[in-house]
């Protein structure tokens, strides 16, 4: 079948006798989805809380526990995950419309090259994010092991065996992402609820919601902008799983369970966990309450199933660059060398770099959300060998967007010359967002050939 980018993919294997290997790494990374692979709200819900729960997250919901009262962290939870929902519903419907993954549906509102560019700044920001966690990953379990069992063992093994199993998922696609998630959810679900009931048997609420604060405050506009900004980036490549939902029904509903229920539910737990034993590492109050192994359990489920989804992205992205090489070699390329960055740790002196590159992806979402809006008749794979090769007023707004990103960014990353909504991700996206609307509007109703036809 021709792919409209100028590369034939070969889809013969598809019930006409060829391996089960070749079906099970097909994962349409420069094609739309089929309808007779897309699923239901509730395949997408696990996958999505399954990216959300990991330590950052819990950390998050420490440093809230810390730093506010348990109302006001309550109150910033809700109100952070909610809005992080509907940025997650505005830029899931195009992918779950199109079927295609967040480089691709790039191509319609910024043009070939100028999504080639989308694809680089994504597939290398969630590549070194790959290697960040993989090495937090390695840090944390070691030190678990350490703790629970008195084991000494290379850090550097644990941080292979790691990357391997996250490698391997991440390189079958979706389809591995998914079986994962409805395994790791569950048992997630247990061992923090399970943390709370012990922990919460020696505290009532009233007597957490009035402990003193154990970090400096944290006002209720830095917390929600910290919610934000926790997830902001997920948000946007949300086209990467979106594409493989049913319906625009199944989106919404996968995006409320996932990011306002489940994210919030994952915040609130670490919030009282943090305000019952001044903790914020959730696996180190596991290990103090006596859950050694239910810590190690959550570690190694937490960072599989988040950082495997950065892998996947990444790989998604670099595919729409080279299209002419499988995704799967790509996701074990960069397995591999982001497995030996993070053993050798060159990504250390990375990190602001890394961060930059975080800034960048927001404006992205507001722009294609905006331009499918205006233009949803272009957005048809039909189309995509028409897409003219650079889209100019994008790319202008994109620049804009970054500039108002880093201007509302506090030092030493950002400018600190203005502040709007306290979140500079959410600044960027919402900015891209009115512009590309005027844009796509008034500027670009030629831009793809034929759209109206």
């Amino acid at each position: 079948m021709n792919t409209g980018t100028g590369v034939v993919k070969d889809e013969t294997f598809v019930g006409n006798g060829a391996s089960e290997g070749k079906r099970l790494i097909e994962d349409y990374e420069i094609s739309p989805v089929p309808e007779s692979e897309r699923k239901g709200w509730f395949h997408l819900t696990m996958v999505w809380i399954a990216g959300i729960i990991a330590l950052s997250a819990t950390a998050l919901g420490g440093a809230l526990g810390s730093g506010m009262s348990l109302s006001q962290a309550v109150v910033v939870s809700f109100v952070g995950t909610f809005l992080l929902a509907i940025l997650n519903i505005i830029c899931g419907i195009p992918g779950n419309k199109t079927g295609l993954s967040t480089s691709m549906i790039s191509s319609f509102a910024m043009g070939r090259y100028g999504a080639y560019l989308v694809s680089i700044v994504i597939a290398i920001s969630l590549f070194g994010w790959f290697g960040v966690q993989l090495d937090l990953f390695g840090s944390s379990l070691l030190n678990v092991i350490n703790s629970v069992f008195g084991i000494e063992i290379n850090r550097t093994l644990l941080m292979v065996i790691g990357g391997a199993m996250m490698t391997v998922t991440s390189m079958i696609g979706y389809k591995a992402i998914e079986k994962l998630s409805i395994v790791a959810v569950p048992l997630l679900g247990i061992l923090l609820v399970g943390s709370t009931v012990i922990v919460l048997r020696n505290y009532s609420l009233s007597e957490l919601n009035n402990a003193a604060l154990a970090t400096e405050s944290i006002t209720i506009g830095t917390g929600i902008s910290l919610v934000i900004g926790s997830l902001a980036v997920g948000a946007i490549i949300a086209p990467d799983f979106s594409r493989y939902a049913k319906g625009t029904k199944d989106t919404i509903i996968s995006s409320l369970l996932g990011y306002f229920v489940g994210y919030s539910i994952v915040l609130m737990i670490a919030v009282l966990l943090a305000k019952a034993t001044t903790e914020v590492d959730v696996v180190a109050i596991m290990i103090g309450i006596g859950w050694g192994t239910g810590g190690m359990l959550v570690l190694i489920l937490a960072q599989w199933t988040t950082n495997n989804t950065n892998l996947y992205s990444s790989a998604l992205g670099f595919s729409v660059v080279f299209k002419k090489v499988p995704k799967y070699i790509i996701t074990i390329v960069a397995g591999v060398v982001g497995t030996t960055f993070a053993i050798t740790g060159i990504y250390t002196n990375f990190i602001t770099f890394l961060n930059i590159l975080s800034i960048m992806i927001p404006p992205v979402g507001g722009i294609y959300a905006a331009d499918y809006i205006m233009r949803h008749k272009a957005y048809d794979f039909a189309l995509v060998n028409n897409i003219k090769k650079v889209n100019p007023y994008s790319l202008i707004i994109w620049a804009i967007a970054i500039f108002v990103a880093f201007a509302t960014s506090a030092s030493p990353l950002g400018l600190e010359l203005i502040n709007l909504t306290n979140a500079p991700a959410m600044d960027a996206f919402l900015v891209a967002f009115l512009l590309q609307l005027i844009a796509s509007k008034w500027l670009m109703k030629d831009f793809t050939l034929e759209v109206n036809k």
